[in-house]
């Protein structure tokens, strides 16, 4: 459908004239007060934002991406890692190793603020627990294919410590998302949550996708120049 149509205008001889049509009027027309927002009322009212368990958690979701992003671009930047255990490969598998048992106790702790506080009646519902084991068995497919295709070290920033793949990874699960590791993780959160009936669990997951979001673009544009380097490098030999 076009965006542009003939409409009446206003005056006696009935002319008619082409303007552009606005939809909805321009978001700067939308009155926001209007919106529904009882849902995100709901959620804000059922979630103890001063429990311990919930600070622990979000501590342990913000914490992870910030040391293994510290660590391995100081490893890049030093190589000390790899001199300290006499091998880049012995070094990356160390660091992938206290990696996983960080995300243990992340996932641990999101259960523990979960299992604190209450459910929510809005979300204790069949459909609604179905929902949240597709999207922990779609989270597992994207985590578990995302490992299969990158390897240990392709997986646990391997590229820091010099170890680097031929090419880019385009096959499943890449060619469904940019970073399925990721997305996968949250999907299975978001999952958990769900299936738990748990409105902190839905809070908690937003966090992970707002820190993972973060850790993107922080970790994208320096993996990235890690390979032109070596591009460069390959130039010049």
């Amino acid at each position: 459908m076009s965006d542009v149509a003939a409409v009446q205008d206003d005056n006696p001889a009935g002319e008619t004239r082409s303007v552009p049509l606005d939809c909805c009027g321009g978001l700067n027309n939308v009155d926001y007060s209007k919106m529904d927002l009882t849902l995100i009322e709901g959620l804000l009212k059922h979630t103890n934002f001063h429990d311990s368990s919930f600070y622990v958690a979000v501590v342990a979701i913000i914490f992870n991406p910030f040391f293994w992003n510290v660590v391995a671009r100081w490893e890049h930047r030093t190589r000390t890692l790899s001199r300290l255990f006499g091998s880049p490969y012995l070094a990356c598998y160390c660091l992938g190793f206290v990696i996983i048992l960080l995300n243990v106790y992340r996932s641990h702790s999101m259960t523990v603020a979960m299992k604190s506080q209450a459910k929510w009646e809005v979300m204790d519902r069949t459909d609604v627990f179905y929902a949240g084991v597709a999207l922990m068995v779609l989270g597992t497919v994207l985590v578990v294919g995302s490992f299969l295709a990158l390897g240990f070290t392709g997986t646990f920033l391997g590229d820091y410590f010099g170890i680097l793949m031929d090419e880019k990874v385009t096959g499943f699960p890449f060619n469904i998302t940019e970073n399925p590791m990721y997305w996968g993780s949250t999907a299975n959160y978001l999952g958990l949550a769900l299936i738990g009936a748990s409105p902190v669990g839905l809070v908690l997951t937003a966090i992970v996708a707002v820190v993972y979001t973060a850790a993107i673009r922080f970790e994208g544009p320096f993996t990235e120049l890690i390979y032109q380097e070596r591009s460069q490098r390959r130039k010049h030999e």
